[in-house]
């Protein structure tokens, strides 16, 4: 049955208030190499190196981090000098955009650019790399620089009510089980405090789901309201403000993060991005990572247990399993046993094949059963 849609409130404000500091290591980084041109010297920067030899996964943590090995950037090679000056060409940009109230897609920049003159980019992924570089040079997100990327983050099905600000200032009170459509509410970019603000919650915990599909299924059959659960789509392989989102409910609504996926390694590696970051983002995984999360299912035991309908493993599968095996997210005797299972009958399976035992079934037996084990039900 479709969910009715209520009219939500809506208040002016003040203008967003962007963290007070969250420039000033910009303008302190210009300085800094003003200062070095003003005293003659060639300019230069230094900055944690992001290499797989210098990236470690934290065990007390439970995520990945930077090391301690520094390097430098110089204008004494033209490289080391085309890429101070682009550095310097985004820092301007980025207090442009905070100066007219403006924010930018990684794409619009790269095209921005363009009239930089011997500064511009070649590719799109030269421009994203310096923006994670200023992310570490300046231990801030590139949310607080004003950029974001072209595609938004998960939708939200739940009983939990936010505060939003839209771009005209305008502050919006919104129920996402209530005052939403079956979509659920759709996460922006930005899931920042000064954008969206947590009012309260009827939710226990966090059912945060790969495929749409299944979301769909839960949210039909009345999941979320009969075991007081909030649903989230992670859409696959999960956007930055969708994993920042969960670590916010997490650590500020104390509610517990469950991952159900497919059964296969890929899927493996969504939970493991959620709970404990990946290496492409060691330099944030502060923000975004929530080690507490747990793994709901599909697992190798569940295709035997629940006699699933399932494919078999391919070889670029079994490379991915056997990957995993050294992968530090996966070194609990759990997860090392799940993986050996699933190499040894070399089967996967999906969400889906649950519907094997009818549309309730995944609702009615295999969830409850699963959550209960877990101690969340």
């Amino acid at each position: 049955m479709p969910r009715k849609a209520k009219r939500t409130s809506a208040t002016t404000t003040d203008e967003p208030k962007i963290r007070a500091d969250a420039l000033r290591p910009t303008l302190d980084l210009a300085r800094q190499i003003y200062g070095q041109l003003s005293l003659g010297e060639i300019p230069r920067m230094r900055l944690p190196l992001r290499t797989k030899q210098n990236i470690a996964f934290q065990m007390r943590e439970g995520v990945w981090r930077l090391g301690k090995t520094m390097g430098t950037r110089s204008a004494r090679k033209l490289d080391g000098a085309l890429m101070l000056l682009r550095t310097f060409y985004l820092v301007d940009f980025i207090n442009e955009m905070a100066r007219d109230n403006k924010t930018s897609t990684l794409r619009e920049l790269y095209y921005i650019s363009e009239g930089w003159q011997e500064g511009k980019f070649h590719s799109e992924d030269e421009s994203n790399l310096l923006v994670e570089d200023l992310e570490v040079l300046c231990e801030r997100l590139r949310e607080d620089f004003r950029l974001h990327p072209e595609e938004n983050g998960a939708s939200v099905i739940g009983d939990l009510t936010i505060r939003e600000r839209n771009r005209k200032g305008l502050v919006k009170k919104i129920n996402c089980r209530d005052d939403v459509g079956d979509g659920g509410y759709a996460l922006p970019s930005n899931v920042e405090k000064e954008k969206i603000e947590f009012v309260s919650s009827g939710a226990k915990f966090i059912v945060a789901i790969e495929c749409g599909g299944m979301v769909d299924r839960l949210a039909e059959n009345g999941f979320d309201e009969r075991h007081r659960a909030l649903l989230i789509h992670l859409k696959g392989q999960p956007a930055r403000s969708t994993r920042r989102f969960l670590k916010r409910l997490n650590e500020e609504l104390h509610l517990p993060v469950v991952v159900f996926t497919d059964g296969d390694p890929w899927s493996f590696r969504i939970f493991a991005s959620v709970a404990y970051g990946a290496i492409k983002t060691a330099h944030i995984s502060q923000y975004l990572a929530t080690p507490s999360a747990e793994f709901l299912g599909v697992t190798a035991s569940d295709i035997e247990n629940y006699e699933l309908p399932s494919d078999r493993l391919t070889d670029q599968d079994v490379r991915a399993l056997q990957a995993e095996l050294t992968d530090p997210r996966f070194s609990t005797a759990d997860w090392r046993s799940e993986i050996d299972l699933m190499l040894k009958n070399g089967k996967k399976a999906e969400q889906q094949s649950l519907a094997k035992y009818g549309l309730n079934y995944v609702t009615d037996h295999y969830l409850p059963e699963k959550l209960t084990e877990m101690g969340v039900l």
